[in-house]
């Protein structure tokens, strides 16, 4: 199950991937489709990750994690 770490909301853009960088920011990047977008840094809220999570964003803007499955590696 998914739990919510980020405390700022942040707007969604059709033809953009959501991510967190190494850096600890959350980035978008245009997807295939997108010819016009850029890649850039949103948000300036910075998160400290952890080892066997997987961040992403969720469906209402928030940064949010789930333990990763790995099968016993």
């Amino acid at each position: 199950m998914a739990e919510r770490i980020g405390s700022e909301k942040l707007a969604r853009e059709d033809g953009y991937l959501y991510f967190l960088g190494k850096d600890g920011y959350v980035w978008r990047t245009p997807m295939k489709t997108n010819k016009r977008g850029r890649k850039a840094r949103i948000g300036s809220e910075k998160i400290q990750r952890a080892k066997g999570y997987l961040y992403y964003l969720d469906k209402a803007g928030y940064v949010a994690r789930a333990k990763m499955n790995r099968k016993g590696r």
